[in-house]
C-alpha cells in the first residue's frame, strides 16, 4: 500500500472570505444545510472545480472526493462524454417548456432497467419526485396515512420531515417548524427494519394507510442493509392490507445494481422514487411505476402535478449518456470491486486496532460509524459518537480525503476511482485512526 499524503495543513484564506461573503447573502452560506460544516466544525469548503475522483477548493487543495455531489457522480465529476453531451445540447437548446425526444429516450432506458417502472413522470428533484408519490398514492387509495421509518430520508416536503435522517440527522433536528402537527399526524414513523411493526400499524389504523414509504437500502442516518426478509415482508404486508409499496431510490438507483435495489432483492414495488444517477450530475428526478397508478396523473387523471423545468433537456442529455455507460459489460463488476476493496480495508483497520467502530457497506456505497454497532436502525445509528466522527473527518481532510461532512451520510465510490487511490484512502484511514 503506498504512503497516502502526510497530514498537513491546508491553506484556507480564500474559503474563509468567500464562506464570509455567502453568509451575507445565502442563508448560513449555504443552499443546503450540511455543507455548513456545522456538525465537523471548521471551514466549509468552498469548490471550483472538479475532476474525475478529485475536486479542488478556492484554495487550490486537492483532494479524493467519496461526496459526489451525494451521490450522483457515479462516473466521476466532468466524465468527458457527459461534459460533450451537455455542451451540444446547450447549443441546441437549454430549456423549452415541451416535451423533448431525450425525455422519452432518457425514460425509455429507466423502464428498461426498472420493469416496475412502466409509466414514469420527471421533476426536478427528490423531494417533488416523493411529495407527488405521497399525492399520488393518497389519490389512489383514498386514505390520508402514510408510513415512513425513523432515519429514512424522502426529501423535505411536509409530510416527510419527521425523524428523518440526512440533514435533520446530522442537525439534531427531529422535526421542522413550520409543518402544523395536523399534516406531521397523517405520517406514522416505524423503526427500520421491523415487519412487525408495520403489521401493527396496519392492525392499529385498519383501511387508512395509503403507502409505505422506505429506501430498500438506507443511506440517510449512514448506509443500513435490510435485514432477512424485510423488504419481501413489506410487499406482502402492503398488498394483504390495499395498500402501495413505494421505493425511494433516489441514492440506490442506478448505484446498487443497474436496475437499483428492486432488482438486487427480486422485488417489484407499486411506485419507485429516483433521482440523482438518472440526471448524471443535473438537477432531475421521477417518479414511477404502475400503469394503472400513473394514469391518474394529469393531464390522463385528475392527480395534479407540474413543473415548468421538467425534463429539462441538459439534465437529459446528462442522465442519457450516463445510463448509457452504466449498461456496458462489467461497469458494475468494476465498480462494486473497488468498493469492497474500501469496505473490507476499513473494516479490517477497526478490528486491527479493536475500535469502537463498524462499516455498513452496500456496494459502492459505505458508512463508517463511530459506535461498536451492529447499526441496524436509526436508534443504533444515533449512538454514534458523532464528535470522534468530526475528529476523523478533520484528520483524513488534512490527509487529502473528503468525506462527507456529516456521520449520518454515505460514502460514494465512482467509476473514476483508481485502485491507487482505494490504496492511498486506506492508507489515510489507517494513519487517521490512529491518530
Amino acid at each position: 500500500m503506498p504512503d497516502s499524503n502526510r497530514a498537513t495543513r491546508h491553506a484556507t484564506e480564500r474559503s474563509e472570505e468567500l464562506f464570509a461573503e455567502a453568509q451575507h447573502i445565502l442563508v448560513g452560506g449555504v443552499n443546503s444545510p450540511v455543507r455548513a460544516f456545522r456538525s465537523v466544525g471548521g471551514t466549509p469548503l468552498v469548490m471550483v472545480r472538479g475532476s474525475g475522483a478529485r475536486i479542488e477548493d478556492a484554495d487550490g487543495n486537492s483532494y479524493l472526493d467519496y461526496v459526489g455531489s451525494w451521490g450522483p457522480l457515479i462516473l466521476g465529476h466532468t466524465h468527458p462524454a457527459v461534459v460533450a453531451a451537455v455542451a451540444d445540447q446547450a447549443a441546441r437548446g437549454t430549456s423549452f417548456g415541451m416535451t423533448s425526444q431525450l425525455e422519452i429516450e432518457l425514460a425509455r432506458l429507466i423502464a428498461r432497467a426498472m420493469p416496475a417502472v412502466e409509466m414514469l413522470r420527471f421533476v426536478s428533484s427528490g423531494t417533488e419526485a416523493a411529495m407527488s408519490a405521497a399525492r399520488l398514492a393518497r389519490a389512489a387509495t383514498g386514505r390520508p396515512l402514510l408510513v415512513k421509518f425513523s432515519g429514512c430520508y424522502h426529501g423535505h416536503a411536509d409530510p416527510f420531515l419527521s425523524e428523518a435522517g440526512s440533514g435533520l440527522a446530522t442537525l439534531g433536528i427531529p422535526a421542522s417548524p413550520g409543518v402544523p402537527q395536523e399534516i406531521a399526524a397523517l405520517t406514522l414513523n416505524l423503526p427500520y427494519n421491523n415487519a412487525e411493526a408495520v403489521e401493527r400499524a396496519f392492525g392499529e389504523h385498519p383501511g387508512r394507510i395509503a403507502a409505505v414509504f422506505v429506501e430498500p437500502i438506507a443511506a440517510n442516518m449512514g448506509v443500513v442493509l435490510p435485514e432477512g426478509h424485510y423488504l419481501r415482508d413489506l410487499r406482502a404486508i402492503t398488498e394483504r392490507h390495499g395498500a402501495l409499496l413505494v421505493f425511494d431510490e433516489v441514492i440506490t438507483g442506478f448505484r446498487v445494481a443497474h436496475g437499483g435495489a428492486q432488482a438486487l432483492y427480486g422485488i417489484r414495488p407499486d411506485l419507485t422514487i429516483l433521482g440523482k444517477i438518472i440526471g448524471g450530475g443535473l438537477p432531475a428526478a421521477a417518479y414511477g411505476g404502475r400503469r394503472d397508478l400513473m394514469q391518474q396523473v394529469a393531464p390522463l387523471g385528475q392527480v395534479y402535478q407540474a413543473g415548468t423545468l421538467s425534463g429539462n433537456p441538459l439534465a437529459m442529455r446528462a442522465g442519457i449518456e450516463t445510463l448509457q455507460k452504466l449498461a456496458q459489460h462489467g461497469f458494475y463488476e468494476t465498480l462494486h470491486q473497488r468498493g469492497r476493496r474500501l469496505a473490507e480495508g476499513i473494516s479490517a483497520l477497526i478490528a486491527r486496532r479493536h475500535l469502537p467502530c463498524c462499516l455498513n457497506a452496500a456496494g459502492a456505497l459505505a458508512t463508517l460509524f463511530f459506535t461498536p454497532g451492529p447499526v441496524r436502525n436509526f436508534a443504533d445509528a444515533r449512538r454514534s459518537d458523532t464528535a470522534e466522527y468530526a475528529r476523523f473527518f478533520h484528520r483524513m481532510l488534512e490527509r487529502g480525503i473528503f468525506l462527507a461532512p456529516s456521520q449520518f451520510e454515505a460514502m460514494f465510490v465512482s467509476a473514476a476511482h483508481t485502485e491507487e487511490d482505494i490504496d492511498c484512502t486506506l492508507a489515510a484511514c489507517a494513519e487517521s485512526l490512529a491518530a
